[in-house]
């Protein structure tokens, strides 16, 4: 049997199967968790899903050939780069979940400004006036920060309804989709312009914390405030005090600071699903049918750049993401 050149770090299924057959033919590979490390002499790839669940302690450094590790998501905190050599390189799947984060991202900017929530407690408890009050997208502006894949397919969806849009990205560098561009250094001018800002960044060490008090102050008083990026580019406590201390704004959050997925759990510092001014969903914003199969077809059309001896797109910088070491 011919060594595998390619290491898949996914769950054993049916769809993986047909899905390497199809984009990768005659790219032998096996699956980590059913291959022996003695037959990793010639893997120069990794396919790489959940870290906690698939990487789990697999010894990287049996893989002398490694060079390349494609993340079937987009992100890529929580990857421990510390584990694979410096020769190795590493690719997020970005933009393959664009679509759906951003039909997500608007169906929670509609729900918080719409009260939907208690909208239908009224309608359970029989109620027909008074209606919540109502805010609108119809000519209003929305501030996207990180105007990447997930912005700019925000921006498209909210073209529809005749929102202004803004963004924000690293350089400042005008996109299409948007009528101005902050760069990432003028965060707290940026989001004074939104009656609905969107977060739809990574989390890296220089976005990490950035959406704090003084940021949360400089919002409109009537802001909705939509995360579907990281939890951690925004402080916890701040965000709490701020929503609880200013009833007219909103937020909407699709992700969480304490995520445990293996016991399938939210785990709150603050009681964020006892106020009023906030609507929330358990990080689902990617789920949907055909999803699977989307994603982990757009993974592999890069790892096929990577075996064709192209170069790879969106390979990141891990500087971003690795931690300094302590001095101490």
């Amino acid at each position: 049997m011919t060594e595998p050149r390619l290491l898949v770090a996914l769950r054993p299924r049916e769809e993986v199967d047909q899905a390497l057959s199809e984009h990768l033919p005659g790219v032998e590979w096996r699956y980590a968790a059913k291959s022996p490390a003695r037959e990793w002499e010639e893997v120069e790839a990794m396919l790489l899903g959940s870290v906690e669940r698939e990487l789990g302690d697999l010894e990287v450094r049996s893989l002398p050939r490694l060079r390349f590790v494609q993340r079937v998501y987009t992100g890529m905190d929580g990857v421990p780069f510390d584990r694979f050599p410096e020769r190795v390189r590493f690719a997020g799947n970005v933009g393959a979940y664009a679509p759906f984060v951003a039909e997500h991202a608007v169906a929670l900017a509609l729900a918080a400004a719409r009260e939907l929530p208690r909208a239908h407690a009224l309608v359970q408890a029989g109620t027909l006036r008074p209606p919540p009050v109502q805010r609108l997208l119809w000519e209003r502006t929305a501030v996207i920060l990180g105007y990447g894949e997930i912005g700019r397919a925000v921006a498209e969806r909210l073209s529809g309804f005749g929102t202004r849009v803004l963004g924000l990205n690293r350089s400042g560098r005008m996109a299409p989709g948007c009528l101005g561009m902050f760069p990432a250094d003028r965060l707290l001018e940026a989001v004074k312009e939104g009656d609905y800002v969107f977060d739809t960044r990574p989390l890296t060490r220089a976005t990490e914390g950035t959406i704090d008090g003084p940021v949360l102050a400089a919002m409109k008083p009537t802001a909705v405030f939509i995360n579907i990026g990281r939890a951690g580019t925004v402080r916890e406590e701040a965000l709490y005090r701020h929503l609880l201390e200013h009833p007219d704004f909103r937020a909407a959050l699709d992700v969480w600071w304490h995520e445990d997925f293996a016991g399938g759990r939210i785990a709150h510092q603050f009681p964020f699903g006892r106020l009023p001014n906030l609507v929330g969903t358990p990080h689902s914003a990617s789920f949907g049918p055909g999803v699977e199969a989307y994603v982990l077809a757009r993974a592999l059309v890069n790892l096929r750049r990577f075996f064709a001896g192209a170069e790879p797109r969106y390979v990141v910088d891990r500087a971003e993401y690795e931690r300094p070491a302590s001095t101490a």
